[in-house]
């Protein structure tokens, strides 16, 4: 993919299928989308819903709530919806700092009520974000909705958004779904682009890529790869930069039908199925009707502008890597990392490496201000010794090694082992020290952590 970089004068790939916050499209709804979505978490709207086709942005929408909410905001990410209820529960409890210690549901749940209530009269908020919400058994959802019924005498005490695919809609729909389907007070869609939309996202993401010259892109092009790509913003990523390199190779600096074509050849999607293919819902509803929606995001256009991120480069890494055509083997997180116990018993069972940077993390963390950040980048079970190992091998060659460390924990009640990075002295400087991070790096998706949540 780097191969034509210089060929057209880019400084960086302008079609990345991993979530950077640089590239995020403001267009076809999507910025006012973000800001409502902000307002109403902020505002004690209750449980929110975005639902969007596989690839139609709402990771990259995620991302950009991480960045965008206010320092009050405490956000858990939920990055597993196959958890059980109680594994829920203590992934929730750990993202808190905790200890389950075994503890029964109806205990849990207890200590969670009030830990939030501490939180509230710290003046913080706290929000819970669950990706791929259509992936939850019943009794998680169920327990969603108990959880949305934690509240003080004035507010709730934890604010809950769902990102799923259309498959979840039909499910509250279902009539046992009734009573979390009436929690459910703002709804959002993220909608396939228009041609128009394409054509503009395009012209954004090469222009935030460091292109300057006329849009290599044909109207004919752009025809074509909105039909290919059904509108989704992941496939319109794969489409153009596959034929990026059809130009590149053929020595033209325009991308035509013909580079198109063979793109699609490459590409091979699959169509998407009827029912759900361009099931257009309005952008946001809610029980007031539509003109309260449209002055939620009036205000939110308002009352969400936030500083501009940081643009230096608050890590040391390595040069980046040539981007790789699939993603690197290594897992994305599957759940919030647990908090960390004292002491790494049984080192020796794990790989040098995973020693290595366990003794890096005991040294570390012994001095580590607890109101500072680093990069959570992998969080699995201790029993894969050998996923372990072969993350850090990959991970020394792109990123500063020093700064890699390996932490252990079992508060949830398995054995868990967390692979961190940097120390940052703000949330702002770990986003952006992120956003400096390789693309190898960045492919298995590492989102900022305080380390207060390893005590």
């Amino acid at each position: 993919m780097s191969l034509y970089l210089e060929h057209f004068g880019m400084r960086e790939p302008p079609f990345r299928i991993t979530p950077h916050t640089d590239f995020f499209f403001t267009g076809a709804n999507r910025g006012p989308t973000l800001d409502a979505l902000i307002y109403a978490i902020t505002q004690d709207e209750g449980i929110v819903k975005v639902t969007g086709e596989v690839g139609s942005g709402k990771t990259m929408l995620c991302r950009m709530l991480l960045e965008r909410l206010p320092h009050n905001v405490e956000t858990l990410y939920l990055a597993n919806p196959s958890l059980s209820r109680h594994e829920i529960l203590g992934a929730i409890a750990d993202e808190l700092g905790i200890p389950t210690d075994g503890k029964a549901t109806h205990s849990l749940t207890r200590a969670l009520q009030e830990a939030l209530i501490e939180r509230y009269a710290e003046g913080k908020r706290v929000v819970l974000l669950i990706d791929e919400a259509h992936a939850m058994p019943a009794e998680s959802l169920e327990e969603i909705r108990l959880l949305s019924n934690l509240e003080s005498k004035a507010t709730k005490l934890l604010q809950i958004a769902l990102f799923a695919q259309p498959e979840l809609d039909e499910r509250l729909a279902a009539t046992d779904m009734r009573q979390l389907r009436e929690r459910i007070t703002q709804h959002f869609n993220l909608a396939p682009l228009k041609q128009a939309d394409v054509a503009a996202y395009i012209e954004f993401r090469l222009r935030t890529a460091g292109y300057h010259g006329p849009n290599p892109f044909t109207e004919e092009a752009v025809r074509m790869i909105t039909r290919i790509s059904e509108g989704l913003s992941r496939r319109i990523n794969i489409i153009a930069d596959k034929a990026l390199l059809a130009a590149y190779s053929s020595g033209s600096h325009q991308v035509d039908a013909a580079e198109v074509r063979t793109a699609e050849q490459d590409a091979r999607f699959s169509p998407l199925q009827t029912k759900t293919a361009f099931k257009l819902q309005p952008l946001l509803w809610g029980i007031a009707g539509a003109s309260i929606a449209a002055a939620l995001i009036g205000m939110a256009v308002t009352l969400g502008q936030h500083p501009a991120m940081p643009t230096g480069n608050a890590v040391v890494a390595r040069p980046p890597q040539p981007p790789q055509t699939s993603p690197p083997t290594t897992s994305i997180p599957q759940s919030p990392p647990p908090a960390v116990t004292a002491g790494t018993p049984e080192k020796l069972r794990f790989g040098p490496l995973t020693r290595q940077h366990l003794g890096q993390y005991d040294e570390w963390i012994k001095d580590a201000p607890r109101n500072h950040y680093f990069l959570q980048l992998l969080a699995t079970d201790a029993s894969h010794t050998g996923e372990v190992e072969g993350f850090l091998a990959r991970a020394i060659d792109a990123i500063e090694p020093a700064h890699i460390r390996v932490y252990r924990s079992s508060l949830s009640g398995r054995d868990r082992i967390g692979v961190i990075y940097g120390d940052f002295a703000s949330r702002e400087e770990a986003v952006a020290a992120m956003q400096a991070l390789p693309e190898s790096i960045k492919t298995i998706q590492p989102f900022p952590r305080q380390v207060s949540k390893l005590h």
